[in-house]
């Protein structure tokens, strides 16, 4: 009889467990945890063995997991550790020490996807187009330089998921600049990037692959009944706020009517981001298109959502890829990825 294979399916969770909690209630809310039940019914669906672990503000519980359960894989769903963002890349390092392979990006693409800046450097180095932009460290004194139009918008340098992203971050004075800046690093004590507006459609566009890479079918972000003059951007509210959208009718959806030859550029660009910045897993691309069809990168996404509702898992099944068979081939490819590694 074929053995089953043993996943060790990893998160974070916004207050510390111990070993063996089941997270029936948190799974059983559809408002709180349902990425996470999403990969572990899909994990179930495979056949696999598994086993949760919620991770808060220690390691040792991972340690231990390790040395007990002696996992064949671990599922990598970290996204923050003590509620911090910025040490993501380290849970990656420690499971590389740990020498079990593991799923989604190693811990060096963590830290390149995680600051907007380097990932902008290196793919404006490969000649793919990226806003202009400028980074703003703490305690430096703050000015817009001449090289960065208005209307610019103004990011956290290292943070995910839109957060610290709002209409205040769309900026068209120096005044407003400077103090959306001060407000990035007073407020969340966190350096800043100025990256210039770009004016065109929200895509996102998934890649999955090492050596033979998948591009998925692109998905937009429709925003609704937002005022022309509003700037229409991925805010932290437009992506997670379901009362927020619906209000102004904003809604995520296939994109459709792309100019002749435009799908078939899109899908070179983010092949070619996806090399240039090393990725071996799967990402997912946040783009603009302008109107006269220049496709600009915003950032990538390692590890993006995995959720059945969201851009990934929908693209993916566009193209016939269910989602148990989603969580198979990322499983798959990490596994692959530790053989490679071995030879």
């Amino acid at each position: 009889m074929k053995k089953r294979l043993k996943v060790l399916q990893i998160f974070n969770t916004p207050y510390a467990v111990l070993r063996g909690y089941d997270f029936k209630e948190e799974f059983s809310d559809k408002e709180n945890m349902y990425t996470e039940n999403d990969v572990y019914r899909a994990l179930q669906a495979n056949g696999y063995e598994v086993r949760l672990l919620g991770l808060f503000d220690r390691i040792e519980p991972l340690l231990e997991e390790v040395r007990d359960f002696q996992p064949d894989v671990i599922f990598n769903m970290v996204e923050v550790f003590k509620d911090n963002s910025r040490l993501e890349h380290h849970v990656g390092a420690l499971l590389e020490l740990l020498g079990v392979p593991y799923t989604g990006a190693s811990s060096e693409e963590l830290f390149l996807c995680n600051n907007k800046a380097i990932c902008k450097k290196i793919l404006r180095f490969h000649r793919l187009r990226v806003p202009r932009f400028q980074t703003f460290y703490r305690r430096h004194k703050v000015r817009r330089p001449q090289t960065i139009k208005l209307p610019a918008v103004i990011k956290p340098l290292c943070e995910e998921a839109s957060r610290g992203i709002s209409q205040a971050s769309v900026v068209d004075s120096d005044q407003a600049f400077v103090e959306r800046i001060k407000f990035i690093h007073e407020n969340m004590n966190m350096d800043a990037i100025a990256e210039e507006y770009i004016d065109g459609r929200e895509l996102y566009v998934s890649v999955l692959g090492s050596n033979r890479l998948t591009v998925l079918p692109a998905r937009e972000m429709k925003f609704g009944e937002m005022s022309e003059d509003e700037p229409r951007i991925a805010t932290y509210k437009a992506k997670w706020d379901d009362n927020y959208r619906d209000r102004w009718g904003i809604k995520s959806m296939f994109a459709t009517k792309l100019p002749d030859g435009v799908d078939e550029h899109i899908v070179d660009v983010c092949k070619r981001a996806y090399r240039a910045l090393e990725l071996k897993s799967y990402v997912r691309f946040d783009i603009r298109l302008t109107p006269t069809g220049q496709v600009y990168i915003i950032e990538p996404n390692a590890n993006p959502c995995l959720a059945q509702i969201d851009e990934l898992s929908q693209s993916a099944e566009k193209v016939g890829i269910s989602y148990p068979q989603l969580i198979r081939k990322i499983v798959m490819m990490a596994l692959d990825g530790q053989s490679q590694k071995k030879k």
